[in-house]
């Protein structure tokens, strides 16, 4: 996955996969000028997400298997 703000609305979602689960934004290689408070993501029901803080959209990725703990 790569951790990077997509706040135009022109960027292509992040895509994210099982192994990026639990998701949550920033991740820990954005840039120091786009941090801000670390939130958590549910993406397993939608498959989708957008960051409240940033406006970054992650996706998850085409075929993903959740496995339940």
């Amino acid at each position: 996955m790569t951790q990077a703000s997509n706040a135009s609305k022109n960027q292509s979602p992040v895509i994210v996969t099982a192994g990026d689960l639990p998701l949550h934004c920033p991740g820990a290689k954005a840039p120091l000028w786009s941090m801000h408070p670390r939130v958590f993501l549910d993406i397993v029901d939608t498959g989708s997400v957008k960051c409240p803080y940033c406006s970054t959209e992650y996706k998850l990725a085409e075929g993903t298997v959740i496995h339940a703990h």
